[in-house]
C-alpha cells in the first residue's frame, strides 16, 4: 500500500530523517516508538502528505506521489487517509455529529447514517448533539476517531492519540482504533511514547535519531 524509499528531511542544516525505508501492507497496525525529537512525527507528516521530503520517494499503491501538486495531495488525503492527533482538533462550534461529518461534507457526500453508526459503535451515540466542551477528553478523542473513519480511509495515521488521556481512556482509544480499522480493512501507523501500545500492533518499529530500527 505504502512504500518509502530513502526518505530524508532536513530543516536548515539539521537532518531530521536520515534515509527511511519503509513498507506498509493493507490491514497492518504498525506502532512507531521513540523518544521526542527522534523524527517520528516528521515521518508521519510525510506519510500523511502534509510535508514533503528533502530526498527519496514516497509511493501509494505503486504510484510515486513525492512530487504531487497540492491539489492532488489534498485529494489523496481526503480520499485515502484518516488522521487522529494528540489534540482531538474538533471544531468547538459544531456538535460531535457535525464534526464527524466534516470530511464527508468536504468530499460532497451526506454520510449522516454512517456517522451515527460510527458514533454508536464507539459508545457516543447518545452524545451526538453535544459540543466538544460538553464531553470528556476520552469521548472527544473517540469522536475524532469516528471523523478519521468517516470516508473509509485505506490508511489511518495517529500521532500520540492518547497523549492527553488517562490510562483507562487511553486503553479504550487503542482498542477502538484497532477494532475499527480492522473492521474496514484499513492500515494504521501510530506514533506514540506509550510502550503499552505495542500490544495492539502487528508490527513494532523504533525510531532513533532519524533512523528506523
Amino acid at each position: 500500500m505504502v512504500e518509502a524509499r530513502g526518505l530524508t528531511k532536513t530543516y536548515g542544516d539539521a537532518p531530521v530523517l536520515k534515509g527511511i525505508d519503509f513498507t506498509l501492507e493493507a490491514g497492518e497496525f504498525v506502532v512507531l516508538l521513540g523518544p521526542s525529537g527522534s523524527g517520528k512525527s516528521t515521518f508521519l507528516n510525510m506519510l500523511g502528505l502534509m510535508d514533503r521530503p528533502t530526498g527519496g520517494q514516497l509511493l501509494f499503491d505503486g504510484r510515486d506521489v513525492t512530487a504531487a501538486g497540492e491539489d492532488e495531495r489534498a485529494r489523496l488525503r481526503n480520499a485515502k487517509l484518516g488522521f487522529v492527533f494528540q489534540f482531538d482538533a474538533l471544531l468547538p462550534e459544531f456538535t460531535l455529529l457535525e464534526n464527524v461529518l466534516m470530511p464527508a461534507r468536504i468530499a460532497g457526500r451526506d454520510e449522516t447514517a454512517r456517522a451515527r453508526e460510527l458514533l454508536g459503535r464507539l459508545r457516543l451515540g447518545a452524545l451526538e448533539a453535544r459540543f466538544p466542551a460538553q464531553v470528556s477528553g476520552g469521548e472527544r478523542q473517540r469522536a475524532a476517531l469516528c471523523r478519521a473513519l468517516i470516508n473509509k480511509p485505506e490508511l489511518i495515521l495517529a500521532d500520540e492519540p492518547t497523549g492527553n488521556l488517562d490510562k483507562a481512556a487511553g486503553e479504550l482509544v487503542f482498542s477502538d482504533l484497532k477494532t475499527s480499522a480492522k473492521e474496514q480493512g484499513a492500515a494504521v501507523v501510530m506514533v506514540t511514547h506509550n510502550e503499552a501500545a505495542a500490544t495492539y500492533a502487528t508490527r513494532v518499529l523504533r525510531m532513533t535519531d532519524g533512523l528506523l530500527e
